[in-house]
């Protein structure tokens, strides 16, 4: 059995908390520090892919987690007509061990938050409490903050992981030259609202093209009056000279601002498909936020001494290919398994990131190449105004294999016969 320590998290967010979970299941003695003073249900949805899953299942949060999303049967690609272009099976019905769920950001963090307040102890949980640096003292860590009310604070621990998000203390720290985070052009409006049911209930559906894009799951099971929460994003190219990441981001102050429908309508106004009204559903909108696309370059090293960083303060990428959260929660079973075998910590910590900086980087990089979405940019190149006949556009072989390789670079894992090991889709 390893040591126990005393291990700080810098973010109460989707990858602190699971990683707070996760260690203290281990033995360790976790605090999370959460800069928010009070944790609501912000935000919108987010899909949590089967090998996610799988880490928050071992820790015993399946049944609160299956009661909260939906279960997600299939993601389908589709031209700007809301004509399908593939369809690719998630979860169960895609062979994967556990499902792949859709869920409401702000709810899935607030039952993390629960939960972690059950089994660190409440008095972990510190709200309220925005670490702003850190710096090593011996075998320990000491990082300095401000609290609630202003006052600088102080905390000594074993480790500090900094799960602080894009805008990273901690990260800044010890890269204070990056600069801000990269912006590839596109804006984002991101909404929820209340519907009908569209193809089965479950499905999550990608379409238009580089330039306009809709994106449309449900985030939560149907309500006694049939209707159900829906999420959707409308993404839309204001620059064309930013791929690959290379233009610098409109101020923090403008992220995460109210967005406006008005903005949304002459270009996703006309996106009437046959089994979704586009602009009905955008403006039903319970909510719209708005917010660039970014990401930040891989870094060549996350460790320094026993500080390392986690999910986005560590590998903020494009949100294509449902990564974001997923790579998150894969940071914190990776973390603390490392943890688990190693005794040394420092080699611990160099353990874990060997296991995870290399695919995260990978994953930024073919993001930044648009990741899955290029289905859609070759069929709108080949076909703009729609198709009779798919095969006539495409080699739908073809895009079965670019979806396959992009899904064994992102460490999509689909179940195994028993006695074997999970394969990487080929």
């Amino acid at each position: 059995m390893p040591m126990a320590l005393d291990i700080l998290i810098a973010g109460g967010g989707i990858g602190g908390l699971t990683a707070a979970l996760a260690l203290q299941r281990d033995g360790h003695q976790v605090t999370v520090c959460e800069a928010a003073a009070e944790l609501k249900p912000l935000g919108v949805g987010i899909n949590l892919l089967p090998h996610a899953v799988a880490v928050l299942d071992e820790l015993g949060l399946m049944p609160a987690l299956a009661s909260m999303a939906v279960p997600t049967s299939a993601l389908v690609f589709a031209n700007r007509h809301g004509q399908t272009i593939y369809e690719d099976l998630r979860g169960l019905a895609g062979g994967y061990s556990h499902p792949q769920f859709s869920v409401h950001r702000g709810e899935l963090q607030q039952m993390l938050w629960r939960e972690a307040a059950a089994r660190l102890g409440a008095e972990r949980l510190v709200s309220g409490w925005r670490i702003t640096g850190a710096q090593l003292d011996g075998d320990e860590v000491i990082a300095q903050g401000v609290d609630a009310s202003g006052a600088t604070v102080s905390r000594r621990a074993s480790v500090l992981i900094a799960a602080d998000g894009i805008h990273s203390a901690i990260r800044r720290q010890f890269y204070p030259d990056e600069g801000p985070p990269r912006w590839n052009g596109m804006m984002m409006w991101r909404g929820t609202s209340l519907a009908k049911p569209f193809l089965d209930g479950r499905t999550m559906v990608q379409a238009g093209h580089r330039r306009a894009k809709f994106v449309v799951y449900p985030i939560a099971p149907p309500r006694p009056d049939g209707r159900q929460l829906i999420n959707w994003i409308c993404d839309r190219r204001l620059r064309e000279d930013g791929l690959g990441g290379g233009l610098t981001a409109p101020g923090r102050e403008d992220w995460n601002k109210p967005g406006s429908i008005d903005d949304l309508m002459p270009t996703f106004g006309g996106w009437r498909f046959p089994w979704l009204d586009v602009p009905g559903v955008i403006q039903g909108a319970t909510q719209l936020l708005e917010w660039p696309m970014v990401d930040r370059d891989p870094l060549p090293r996350w460790r320094h001494g026993r500080i390392t960083l986690l999910g986005d303060a560590a590998h903020p990428m494009y949100p294509i290919g449902s990564n974001g959260a997923t790579q998150a929660i894969l940071d914190a079973a990776a973390i603390a398994k490392a943890l688990r075998k190693e005794r040394r910590v420092e080699t611990a910590l160099a353990n874990y990131e060997a296991e995870r900086r290399p695919m995260c980087a990978r994953i930024v990089e073919l993001n930044r190449q648009e990741g899955l979405d290029y289905i859609l940019d070759m069929v709108e190149e080949r076909a703009p105004d729609g198709f009779a006949r798919l095969e006539e556009v495409i080699d739908p072989a073809e895009v079965d294999a670019f979806v396959k390789r992009y899904k064994a670079a992102a460490g999509h894992r689909q179940a195994a016969p028993a006695g074997t090991s999970p394969a990487p889709e080929r």
